[in-house]
């Protein structure tokens, strides 16, 4: 061997052994980060409709996911809002500021949309697609689909490059001005979409399978269904039905061939939200075969979904993310309990206010202590009570022992006692959903099987502390199947796909990362 070729193959030595090396320390991290979040779903109905299904949607999920069967949210009484931003943030609305859809401003006293004008500055804290544009300079493409903004905004996060939800005025697909607005937006919404075509939609059951097929015991099982989508509400009708998911799908389809997602060698995120409550938002006995319907429908636009994706990005460069926003408006009994001897009654928080106000005049002197309610809760005039040289503590301490006493409340919480009562899982999980800025100074727990009434708000909740399941499923890049029952909270998600994308968690995400997904 010649020097010259001694030298030769000595570089050549060197450049693979310098190409192993970067070979090794190269991240290995998926191409694109899809999160479907399904608003109400719920394990019972999704187990219970599993003979309707084919192969490839819910059925591959299970069968090739990381299944935890038993995910929970770490604080008391979600909604879509709260729940999507807990999603996105791994902190609870103790930390990331989102309580719920709506809260009293205590500026103007009235209710405050989480996501007023479309912008996400409502949410304290960052969110996963924020830390990715940060750990990237920029160069990830994050992106939100939705029914509804406050999933779209709140999902989306702060550094979103987009964020898309379905107008409740004209049905169009639309973004606030927070956002830059695509070229590809206005020509999806002047192309045939279900909002251009509304009146001629109909919808039902999508087989005779599904019409068939007999799981409740309401009397309404043996009614067929015939919905269409007219009048002043027929936009609002439509998201809340089985339809809005076929919708969702046909947009994103139409987001991944006018954008670069997953394309390049950085990481790129999109979410997207579909709905698995029922019509309108009724009961099951209202409605049963149309929440049959809506499961069996779902379950293909997530086959399409997985499908349209894996054929973009390819099945070895993505990663999935599927769960539940862990409630359900469902499941409420709007029937006649106390004929059946079952406790039950009307707990009117507005009239509360007005005894508690009359008794704490009583007690302080003729004043307005009570700004207002919303929901559960009581905002009171501090900044009154702290002119009139009272105790605030005291203040709440006593009026939590009045409304104590009054019929149908089973426990008061000041925020005080929220603070302090941390170490107890019930009272934790009612200071998670409490925010300093957004809630109210007192909370009531109405007793289960009562309904709470706000003449002020027009809110009507019946309580109900039923225990509801639903899963969390990881699929797609590097995940082994496997079932964990052992229970999971979903502010784990966020800090383990940040693991997945080598980059940092959210700021007020403190749970660990989930084992065995890397």
């Amino acid at each position: 061997m010649t020097t010259r070729q001694h030298h030769l193959l000595t570089s050549l030595v060197l450049l693979m052994s310098i190409m192993g090396a970067e070979a090794q320390t190269t991240p290995d991290v998926p191409r694109l980060v899809v999160s479907v979040i399904v608003d109400q779903l719920c394990t019972d109905y999704l187990d219970a409709f599993a003979p309707l299904y084919g192969e490839e949607g819910f059925r591959r999920l299970l069968r090739e996911g990381r299944v935890y069967q038993r995910a929970e949210y770490p604080f008391a009484q979600p909604d879509r809002a709260s729940s999507v931003a807990c999603l996105a943030s791994g902190a609870a609305p103790y930390e990331n500021g989102i309580v719920g859809e709506r809260w009293l401003s205590r500026q103007t006293l009235h209710p405050q949309y989480c996501v007023g004008e479309g912008t996400p500055a409502n949410l304290a804290v960052s969110a996963l697609g924020d830390e990715l544009k940060l750990g990237t300079e920029g160069r990830a493409l994050v992106y939100s689909v939705a029914p509804n903004s406050d999933a779209a905004v709140l999902a989306g996060g702060h550094a979103a490059d987009g964020a898309f939800w379905i107008s409740d005025d004209n049905g169009q697909w639309v973004t606030s001005a927070y956002y830059e607005y695509p070229v590809w937006l206005t020509s999806y919404n002047r192309g045939e979409h279900a909002a251009n075509n509304i009146k001629k939609l109909l919808w039902t059951p999508i087989n005779n399978q599904v019409a068939e097929f007999s799981y409740f015991v309401s009397e309404s099982m043996k009614k067929p269904f015939r919905h269409m989508f007219r009048g002043d509400r027929q936009f609002r009708e439509f998201k809340a039905s089985a339809l809005v998911n076929e919708e969702v799908t046909d947009f994103v389809g139409h987001c991944l061939q006018n954008t670069q997602m997953g394309n390049d060698t950085f990481t790129d995120y999109l979410s997207v939200t579909y709905y698995a409550g029922n019509y309108d938002h009724h009961t099951v006995a209202d409605y049963p075969i149309e929440l049959q319907d809506t499961y069996v429908r779902l379950d293909y636009q997530i086959e399409r979904l997985l499908r349209m994706i894996e054929e973009k990005v390819g099945r070895e460069r993505v990663l999935f993310v599927l769960t539940s926003t862990g409630y359900s408006d469902t499941d409420r009994s709007d029937g006649d309990m106390a004929r059946y001897r079952i406790p039950t009654g009307e707990f009117n928080i507005t009239r509360a206010s007005g005894l508690l106000n009359m008794y704490l005049s009583a007690l302080y002197g003729q004043a307005q202590y009570i700004e207002g309610t919303m929901g559960n809760q009581l905002y009171f005039d501090l900044k009154g009570i702290e002119n009139r040289a009272l105790n605030i503590s005291e203040v709440l301490e006593r009026s939590a022992e009045f409304l104590g006493r009054l019929s149908g409340v089973r426990d008061v919480f000041t925020a005080t006692r929220l603070m302090l009562g941390i170490g107890t899982p019930s009272v934790r999980a009612l200071r998670n959903a409490y925010n300093p800025r957004q809630s109210g100074d007192i909370l009531i727990q109405v007793s289960p099987g009562w309904t709470l009434v706000n003449e002020q708000t027009g809110e009507r909740r019946q309580q109900r502390d039923s225990y509801m399941t639903f899963p969390l499923v990881f699929f797609g890049r590097n995940i082994e199947p496997q079932v964990i029952v052992e229970p999971v909270t979903v502010d784990h998600v966020a800090p383990t796909l940040a693991r997945c994308l080598r980059i940092r968690a959210p700021s007020a995400s403190s749970a660990a990362p989930l084992t065995g997904i890397r």
